[in-house]
């Protein structure tokens, strides 16, 4: 019995489950299988059906699970939203009174303007043409600034027009296309725009910088009157700019004693990076000579002079009937009529 017992305790416990490959073997396996079937998918897309049909069938689970999430920020955006448009609701509100005062007295401003230029008899201020535009994308050429806007030749731009947003000018139609235009930005290094100083009318020609988003105020002597924080607007002597047009702000004027010119560096007014909405402004062109000169008013001429003689021929009809065929003379003959009448004086006898 104790060899029976013995032979017993010697046998082993039958395994439970039937033992496979190694857990290393496993996992190379799996991997190369993995890397083979992502590389195989990559390459014939084989895979791309059974992944939409997943994601079909996947998609209301994903709402669900995301539900929660969805709901805790649609009612933290409306909440926030409300109070912000409220806010922005009472600055425009504000803002639109201002405008409207403003208004008021521009237009008075702008009637007495127009009856002191027809009493002086001077040419009428350019109007101007405007269009809304949108920025579609941004120049390929890293080294310029340049974007392109929807608007073209048969949206009638032009080259040269200016473009400009809220806040002031950001740049110049410098190409058309039929349904686009290329803007040159103020800050391009190929492109000048002239400008005055707001505070004191001195004009100047500013330049982008090109590198980063400044303008420089180059050839200007060390002593100019210009300090930071000067408004920079266009001063309209290029008929391209209107005139007004808010450009940059003064920030740092360096001197050196090694240059008699200043360095002035001034950053643009308008959001040259930050809007997609613009507006593209030209200056309709003036009127053709003879339109300019129909309206002008007729000066006096040797016409009207004669005219103003031909008034005093009942003075001459005094005369004997002998000399009758004067008057006649003088109005047929104009250039003369001064002579002529000058030397018609009738004689002393004549009266008698």
């Amino acid at each position: 019995m104790a060899g029976y017992h013995q032979n017993l305790d010697q046998q082993q416990a039958p395994a439970f489950f039937a033992r496979g490959p190694s857990p290393l073997a496993r996992l190379a396996f799996f991997s190369a299988l993995s890397l083979t079937l992502m590389a195989t998918d990559s390459r014939l897309q084989y895979l791309s059906s059974l992944r939409e049909h997943l994601m079909v069938v996947l998609q209301p689970l994903q709402l669900i699970a995301n539900a929660p999430t969805t709901f805790y920020d649609a009612t933290n955006t409306y909440f926030s939203t409300h109070h912000r448009l409220l806010n922005e609701n009472e600055a425009l509100r504000k803002q639109s009174l201002v405008h409207a005062v403003s208004l008021q007295k521009m237009k008075a401003l702008e009637l007495e303007n127009t009856n002191l230029r027809d009493l002086l008899q001077a040419n009428q201020s350019l109007e101007e043409m405007s269009q809304l535009g949108e920025i579609l994308h941004v120049g390929r050429d890293p080294f310029t600034k340049k974007i392109i806007v929807n608007r073209g030749s048969v949206h009638h731009v032009a080259e040269g027009a200016a473009v400009v947003d809220a806040r002031g000018v950001i740049g110049q139609v410098t190409r058309t296309y039929p349904a686009s235009s290329e803007v040159t930005l103020i800050t391009d290094k190929s492109l000048t725009i002239p400008i005055q100083i707001e505070r004191n009318g001195l004009r100047a020609i500013a330049f982008g910088h090109g590198r980063d988003n400044t303008l420089d105020l180059p050839f200007l002597p060390a002593n100019v009157d210009i300090k930071p924080g000067d408004k920079l607007i266009t001063s309209g002597i290029d008929g391209i700019y209107p005139k007004g047009l808010a450009v940059a702000t003064v920030t740092d004027i360096q001197t050196t004693q090694d240059s008699p010119f200043a360095r002035i560096v001034c950053i643009p007014t308008g959001g040259i990076e930050n809007h997609k909405q613009v507006l593209l402004v030209s200056i309709k062109q003036p009127l053709n000579s003879t339109e300019t000169i129909s309206k002008k008013p007729s000066l006096p001429t040797e016409n009207n002079g004669a005219k103003n003689n031909t008034t005093k021929a009942p003075n001459i009809k005094k005369t004997p009937a002998t000399n009758a065929q004067t008057p006649t003379n003088i109005t047929t003959n104009p250039a003369t009529a001064a002579n002529i009448d000058i030397n018609a004086q009738p004689k002393p006898h004549a009266e008698e």
